[in-house]
C-alpha cells in the first residue's frame, strides 16, 4: 500500500535556526515510514492528502488555498504563540485558518482553554520532544544564567538585560545570551550592554548543536517571553538536568506546571534578578528546581510526541477522499 502524501508547511526553515523548524525538521523525520512528507514554506498545489501547517497567520495562504482546491481533505494547524495570544483575537488571516482546520495541535497542557471556546474540540495536546542529555557537573565558583531567545519584543530580553545591571557587583552570577538580533535595534542594546557589563556575553545566533551544549552546561536557564506556545528551549533545558526561570505566561506555566517555584512576573526584571541571587545564594533552591524540572522529563519524550502526531495524523487520514 503505497503511502499518502503529507504536505508539512513551516514559514521557517533551516536558516531560520528556532523552535518551529526543529519541530518540523523532526516531524518529518517520524512521519516518513508512513507518509511521503513535503517539507516547505508553502503549500503551492503539490498533490497531498493532509496539509500540516505551523503557525495560522504566517501559513494562512497555503491553508486557504489547500482548503480550496482539495476540498475534504484534512488540515491540521499546529499553533505557535504568536496564534494562540495575539493574532487569533486580532487577525483575520489566523481566524479563517482556525476556521479551516480539522485539527488544531497546541503545544503545552494549558492551551486548549486559552482558545476560543467554540475551538476547543478540535484541539489535541502534543508536546515536544527531544532526546535527552547527561547532567554534567557545574562550576561552583559562581552562576552562570543563560537566555536562549532570538532578539525580538515577544521573547523581552529587556527583562534579562534589566537583571544583568541589577547584578553588575555579582562577579560570581554571569548572563549569557544566545539569539540573532532579529530585531536590529535590540541587538544595538545588546552589544553595547555586553562592552558595558563584564559579567554579561551575547554570543548571537549559535548552531543548535552549541546551543545544546550551552544549555547543558548553564546552572540555570532564564525564559523571560510574553508569550509562548510551548517554548523549546525549555524542554531541552528540563531534558538536560538544567532548570528554569520562566515568566508566569500560560505557555510557561503549561511546560513546566502551576506548582514550578521558578517563575518571576512578566516583565519584572526585579523580581528575576531576586531569582538569580536566591539560586546562587542558597544552592537548595537551584536542587529544589531542579528536582520539579526532573517530573517533568516524562512528558518531552520522542516516543510520546511521535505517537501522539501519528494518531492524530492516523485518525485524519482515514477519511480522506480518494
Amino acid at each position: 500500500m503505497s503511502r499518502p502524501h503529507l504536505c508539512l508547511v513551516t514559514p521557517a526553515l533551516a536558516d531560520a535556526n528556532n523552535g518551529n523548524w526543529q519541530t518540523a525538521r523532526r516531524w518529518s523525520t517520524w512521519l516518513a515510514d508512513d507518509f511521503r512528507v513535503d517539507l516547505t514554506d508553502a503549500w503551492r498545489g503539490e498533490p497531498a492528502a493532509l496539509l500540516v501547517a505551523l503557525h495560522a497567520r504566517r501559513s494562512a495562504p497555503s491553508i486557504e488555498r489547500f482548503a480550496r482546491e482539495c476540498p475534504g481533505r484534512p488540515i491540521v494547524v499546529v499553533l505557535t504563540g504568536t496564534d494562540l495570544y495575539r493574532d487569533i483575537h486580532t487577525d483575520p488571516t489566523a481566524q479563517a485558518s482556525l476556521a479551516r482546520a480539522d485539527r488544531l495541535i497546541v503545544l503545552h497542557e494549558g492551551a486548549i482553554q486559552d482558545l476560543p471556546a467554540s475551538l476547543r474540540h478540535k484541539a489535541v495536546v502534543c508536546f515536544q520532544s527531544t532526546t535527552p542529555r547527561t547532567p554534567v557537573a557545574k562550576p561552583t565558583t559562581f552562576l552562570r544564567a543563560l537566555m536562549v531567545g532570538h532578539l525580538r519584543e515577544e521573547k523581552d530580553p529587556r527583562t534579562y538585560w534589566e537583571a544583568a545591571r541589577q547584578l553588575r557587583a555579582r562577579a560570581d552570577i554571569r548572563l549569557d545570551h544566545i539569539g540573532a538580533p532579529l530585531e536590529p535595534a535590540l541587538g544595538q542594546i545588546a552589544q553595547a550592554l555586553a562592552n558595558e557589563l563584564p559579567g554579561y556575553r551575547w554570543l548571537g545566533a549559535l548552531p543548535h548543536a552549541s546551543t545544546r551544549r550551552h544549555v547543558q552546561r548553564a546552572h540555570v536557564l532564564v525564559h523571560p517571553s510574553r508569550m509562548e506556545g510551548g517554548a523549546h528551549v525549555i524542554m531541552e533545558a528540563v531534558c538536560s538536568g538544567t532548570p528554569v526561570l520562566a515568566s508566569r505566561i500560560s505557555g510557561n506555566v503549561g511546560m513546566l506546571g502551576s506548582d514550578y517555584e521558578g517563575y518571576f512576573e512578566s516583565g519584572d526584571g526585579l523580581a528575576l534578578t531576586t531569582l538569580l541571587r536566591q539560586c546562587r545564594d542558597d544552592p537548595a533552591i537551584l536542587n529544589r528546581l531542579n528536582s520539579q524540572c526532573a517530573l517533568r522529563v516524562s512528558l518531552f519524550t520522542p516516543a510520546r510526541e511521535r505517537a501522539t502526531l501519528l494518531q492524530i495524523l492516523s485518525d485524519l487520514n482515514e477519511r480522506t477522499p480518494v
